[in-house]
């Protein structure tokens, strides 16, 4: 019988209650039809015991309600009159039995994706404004220098963020991101680049070079002087110690006149010393004659194509479409026009500036949304308008000093382009703006950056933005990752305190530095030490030997049938678990994505397989295949969602190596697998023959030479060896440890030997001295002693008390058991 809830449930009790029939046949049609008997009709008792007092559908056609409810009715329950059922089971009322109510279950509620966004300071349900799609801008590196661990840390976090929410919760992420190759930094540097070489390629003389340095020293004195920060203060005090260090070790063979490679290697040591104080001696005086466009576009096509590279040894994704400023300036001036006309804009000596007190107090507008505790921050203010644009000039061009920079005037020495307002550049935070909004619109689902972003740059993209568009939600959810520290301490490029990604690649791969940030938070510190990437080795080695252990476990032979094992309670108990771990898993991840606690769950589960393994080798009997074949591959998807497996792998770690299209393990295993069972074949022979070479050679082969090869061979007693395939450097690392732990155990046995015969000699000799002689020796204690040699008196020739003298009756007694002991030993031969 279709079901219902009772709240639905038809009355019938006034139409049943009806004696004459043809009366009560007319209510139930005037009954029927308020209902909906036919879509989404649900056959209640009601509707049975109206059924069953009916001999059959009216005939009048004006009681059509009645009649069709009677043939539907009739069609799940036959004839009102059918015959009862031929078994003891009757229907209740005598008639057809029925299906009994259904209802679906409660169910629980979904959790829900949740990120913390900027603008709130909280973390926020995730809805995309369209559907399943989802529009995301992520400010991209300023490319004037090498990419250090610092965007190591934002761009691998939010790759792991977008293939999240691209691979695991399947939305359509459309990811979009800049270059900044156009920034005070660029062209300072370019600048200062360009006439460094320029100088290097006159060969200054060692004379002409020592006073160009000490000329140079004069003004970087002067700013050391004035420098504030102790961070770049000591910074720059280590620069001037190594410059005067090495124009001192110039300035003897100079004066004497001397020529030759030693003063040659002297002058190329200052001028690698003396570099940076040299390039900034060289701008100030020649900065504003360097005018070739060029000059200025080649240091960032050369640093973009390293960022790059680095980022795909990395693993991380390329965006789906990539912007340079310096391929959007046309879009950049429209942008800036509209802002002017929309009246937040101003021009002021060449320049345009954003007028923040005016777009503050328009309806509808906020400035400094995301830290508005730092608004009127000049400190931070001037350093988002950069090097080159904080001069007291343009200080003054601004009608307030929170006022920044749309569009700069360029200065003699700065590149160019034409606009309304004569030749200029754009400003920093506008770049971001014009692009996003051209690709993105007027509203974006996901912007992101490194935490240090959020003020001024993010706060003036936000103002400027919604300037333009006149709305007040350019960005839905800004999300900041968060600082990198190296062994506890800021890291900052200006400070020459970082590591470049291709140093932390020589000793680490891509996959352990990705763990070692799938261990933190992405929104919150993160600390890059010896500490944090060794947890991330540890738990990369933990996972590998638990898919090389399923590996093995599957590549034993067996029947079709066989695969499929009776599950006892061990089992069921792990499959359990892992089905809570699997629902754990998913609560992190909603949880504004929280890799880390997904991470120790990850590690929790292989846990307990471990432990389940391990108790089935025990007990000599093999673990179930299917299971642990279902967790590792659950564990592998998961792996690849975060981009921990770069290449093609159905389970575990490829053995192949990022960056090779060739998978060993299927290419080689069988041949392997051969040769492990050959060499069981020749241990035994070896073993019945008593035969210790062959069982050398053996030995030699699994610890010796296939680890070379990258291969491992386990061998357990009364089961067959496990074959496994691992990186070679790890074997190699492994065996060394081997080689040092039982090197160290054999010298903590010598140790202890030696410390056993040093106890054992000196109870020897202890042993040897008869007991009248014990004391004799200590005259520094006792003055005289009695026939026995007992002392009586001490130095003083005093009487020892009585308890001094019982306990050194003891002592004496002891002794005397002890010295016979030694006479016994002496008699039978024992001591020669």
């Amino acid at each position: 019988m279709a079901g219902s809830s009772a709240e639905h449930a038809p009355d019938y009790r006034s139409v049943l209650s009806i004696s004459d029939e043809a009366a009560r046949v007319r209510a139930l049609n005037k009954h029927l039809s308020t209902r909906s008997y036919v879509q989404g009709f649900s056959l209640s008792q009601a509707d049975v015991d109206a059924f069953r007092q009916l001999s059959g559908p009216p005939a009048d056609a004006q009681l059509f309600h009645v009649a069709r409810w009677f043939r539907h009715v009739a069609a799940i329950l036959g004839s009102p009159r059918a015959p009862a059922p031929p078994c003891g089971l009757q229907a209740r009322g005598g008639g057809r039995r029925t299906q009994p109510p259904w209802s679906p279950p409660a169910g629980s509620e979904p959790c829900q994706l949740r990120l913390y966004n900027s603008l709130t300071r909280r973390k926020d349900v995730f809805v995309p404004q369209d559907g399943r799609r989802v529009t995301w801008y992520c400010c991209g590196p300023t490319v004037y220098d090498a990419s250090h661990m610092g965007h190591a840390r934002s761009y691998i976090s939010f790759d792991i963020l977008r293939r999240v929410l691209r691979d695991y919760f399947k939305f359509d992420v459309f990811y979009c991101m800049n270059i900044t190759d156009i920034d005070d930094k660029i062209i300072k540097r370019a600048r200062q680049n360009y006439l460094f070489e320029q100088y290097r390629e006159k060969q200054p003389q060692a004379v002409q070079l020592l006073e160009d340095v000490h000329a140079a020293l004069q003004p970087f004195s002067a700013k050391l002087r004035e420098t504030s920060d102790p961070d770049k203060r000591q910074m720059l005090e280590r620069l001037e110690r190594a410059v005067r260090l090495a124009a001192e070790a110039l300035e003897e063979p100079a004066r004497r006149g001397l020529a030759g490679e030693e003063l040659d290697g002297r002058v190329q040591v200052l001028l690698e010393e003396a570099k940076d104080l040299l390039s900034d001696w060289l701008d100030s005086m020649h900065g504003s004659e360097v005018s070739d466009n060029s000059i200025f576009s080649k240091l960032p096509k050369f640093w973009e194509a390293e960022f790059h590279k680095d980022m795909e040894a990395l693993n991380v994704l390329p965006p789906d479409v990539l912007t340079r400023v310096s391929e959007y300036v046309p879009e950049i001036v429209d942008f800036v026009r509209t802002i002017v006309d929309n009246g937040y804009g101003y021009v002021s000596n060449g320049s345009v500036y954003f007028d923040t007190v005016k777009f503050a107090n328009s309806e509808g507008h906020c400035y400094g949304k995301l830290v508005p505790e730092a608004v009127g921050d000049q400190k931070a203010l001037q350093e988002g308008e950069g090097d080159l644009s904080v001069s007291a000039e343009r200080l003054s061009e601004k009608r307030s000093p929170s006022d920044f920079a749309l569009w700069k005037a360029s200065k003699p020495g700065e590149p160019s382009w034409p606009c309304p307002w004569g030749k200029g550049r754009p400003g920093w935070h506008i770049e971001c703006s014009a692009m996003a909004g051209t690709l993105l619109g007027a509203s974006m689902d996901l912007h992101g950056g490194g935490f240090d972003l959020r003020f001024p740059h993010h706060d003036n993209e936000l103002a400027q933005s919604e300037a333009y568009f006149e709305n007040d939600c350019w960005v839905r959810y800004f999300l900041h990752t968060g600082h990198l520290t190296i062994a506890g301490c800021k890291m900052s490029k200006s400070l020459k305190n970082f590591i470049t990604i291709k140093d932390a690649l020589k000793k680490h791969s891509a996959r352990q530095l990705r763990l070692a940030f799938l261990m933190h938070s992405w929104k919150d510190a993160l600390d890059y030490s010896a500490n944090s990437m060794e947890s991330a080795l540890q738990f990369e080695k933990l996972l590998n030997e638990f898919f090389l252990n399923v590996k093995d476990l599957l590549r034993a032979p067996v029947e079709v049938a066989g695969q499929f094992e009776k599950w006892e309670d061990k089992e069921t108990e792990l499959n359990e678990s892992f089905y809570d771990k699997k629902a754990a898993v998913h609560e992190a991840l909603c949880d504004n994505v929280d890799t880390r606690t997904v991470l120790e769950e990850m590690r929790a589960l292989v846990g307990q397989c471990n432990h389940y393994m391990a108790a089935r080798k025990a007990a000599r009997r093999r673990p179930n295949r299917a299971l642990l074949e279902s967790v590792a591959r659950y564990l592998t998807h998961m792996l690849k969602i975060f981009g921990a497996i770069e290449e093609e792998s159905s389970l575990g770690f490829p053995v192949g190596g990022p960056g090779t299209s060739l998978n060993l393990e299927p290419t080689v295993m069988p041949y392997l697998q051969v040769l492990s069972e050959f060499r069981e074949g020749v241990r035994r022979v070896a073993r019945e023959h008593r035969v210790p070479e062959v069982l050398q050679l053996s030995d030699a082969l699994r610890d010796d030479i296939l680890p070379e090869l990258g291969v491992r061979f386990e061998d357990h007693e009364g089961l067959p060896t496990v074959v496994k395939l691992v990186d070679r450097d790890t074997l190699l690392r492994e065996r060394e440890e081997k080689k040092r732990a039982e090197e160290e155990k054999r010298r903590k046995k010598e140790e202890a030997a030696r410390k056993r015969q040093e106890q054992e000699a000196a109870r020897l000799a202890k042993m040897k001295v008869p007991p009248s002689e014990m004391f004799l020796s200590e005259s520094d204690k006792y003055s005289k002693f009695d026939e026995n040699g007992l002392p009586t008196h001490d130095t003083e020739g005093k009487e020892l008390s009585k308890g001094q003298a019982k306990k050194l009756k003891k002592l004496f007694e002891a002794q005397e058991k002890l010295h016979q002991e030694y006479l016994q030993l002496v008699q039978n031969g024992s001591i020669p």
